[in-house]
């Protein structure tokens, strides 16, 4: 999508553009003190019954939970995504909303919510953790900004994150689009910086929990030239964390795959933004030597806007998701898993993005939903 302020920048407007929006959500949120508001979610419209053994178990869905205050419709939620039929979902739990104060004080309330419907439901939890709270950052500055000085700080709340949460979830996310300025704080993007992090996390995360799985931060998809000013591509951001030595310290590496215009099917390209863009993305792994490391899709999907330029047709997106998800069964052994964007938004953003979900927020799917669920409910 071409950006309003960079003409240059060619790139998918996933978990990047919402955070600029979640930015000035929190800031407003931490003023009121509160979240959503929590009113009675309605009955569960009816579906089939969880999947005891799903056709597809790549399968899952980013669940957008952060912000959904209400434990009814956060247990709703993991419910509906089993019976679904994924297996895998994706959660943004923001370092800014659990230790908001200083380095002394937690508040796992609603963290605790979302890890255990994730766990009563059967579904498996990717964690991704960022987002710096003002005692950790310089004064003024992006919520997304997270400087050297406070690297051990951040290892030190993902580390009792990972010690809390041993045994329930297995898999972490370091961070989010590194390689686009409005995540990476503002600050020019830098990978031996985030190299640099991967080698402050890594130990101390292994330390809570040896079993735990610590995934390089999705790239958002881009085609900038090396001279750009606000991000960097993909797969040259991801050579050079290789090159600062940042191998080493990640076990899996979270991929953010949009099909935009494209179906499911599209062949791969290096100057191509596609959903097979995962495949550029794993040749720089094996050209590293990596090839034994899986990757997760941890965002993706296609749209069905009527008034979004990148943009398809609902029966469009629904043949391509469904054909997303045997791509990656069939095709890439080294793809664990595939989670989409979004499985539902706790309210309408009265926008595009509304038209990347599976369910609105008042839990009524959308046909989608149910095609998914048929495609895994098919011998």
């Amino acid at each position: 999508m071409q950006s309003p302020n960079h003409d240059r920048l060619r790139w998918l407007p996933g978990g990047a553009i919402l955070l600029l929006l979640l930015g000035l959500f929190v800031q407003q949120a931490a003023r009121s003190g509160s979240l959503v508001s929590s009113t009675p979610a309605p009955a569960l419209v009816p579906t089939a019954a969880p999947l005891s053994q799903p056709r597809n178990p790549k399968v899952g869905v980013h669940t957008r939970l952060t912000d959904e205050a209400d434990p009814q419709k956060i247990s709703q939620t993991m419910q509906m995504v089993r019976a679904m039929g994924a297996t895998w979902a994706v959660e943004y739990f923001p370092w800014l909303y659990i230790q908001q104060t200083d380095a002394s004080h937690y508040d796992w309330a609603h963290p605790d919510l979302v890890v255990a419907a994730a766990n009563a439901a059967n579904v498996l939890l990717i964690a991704r953790i960022d987002m710096v709270p003002a005692w950790a950052r310089p004064p003024d500055s992006s919520l997304s900004r997270l400087d050297r000085d406070h690297y051990a700080a951040y290892a030190d709340f993902v580390a009792t994150f990972v010690a809390r949460y041993r045994g329930q979830v297995h898999y972490y996310i370091i961070w989010n689009e590194p390689n686009v300025i409005w995540e990476w704080g503002g600050q020019r993007v830098d990978p031996s910086a985030y190299a640099a992090l991967l080698k402050v996390v890594y130990p101390r995360v292994k330390a809570a929990d040896p079993t735990a799985t610590i995934l390089m931060a999705g790239l958002a998809p881009t085609l900038e030239p090396p001279d750009s000013p606000v991000a960097m591509r993909d797969t040259s951001y991801l050579t050079a964390v290789y090159q600062a030595g940042g191998g080493p310290y990640f076990d899996a590496l979270a991929v953010h795959a949009y099909g935009l215009t494209t179906p499911a099917d599209d062949p791969s390209g290096p100057d191509k933004l596609n959903f097979a863009r995962v495949e550029q993305i794993r040749a720089v792994m094996v050209a590293n030597g990596d090839q034994r490391k899986p990757v997760f899709v941890t965002e993706g999907g296609w749209n069905d806007s009527p008034r979004w330029v990148n943009a398809v047709s609902p029966p469009e997106r629904i043949r391509s998701t469904i054909a997303a998800y045997e791509r990656a069964n069939r095709d890439w052994p080294w793809c664990l898993s595939v989670s989409l964007w979004a499985f539902r938004l706790p309210k309408p953003a009265y926008t595009y993005m509304d038209h990347y979900t599976f369910v609105a927020p008042d839990f009524v799917p959308r046909p989608i939903y149910f095609e998914v669920q048929k495609a895994e409910a098919s011998p």
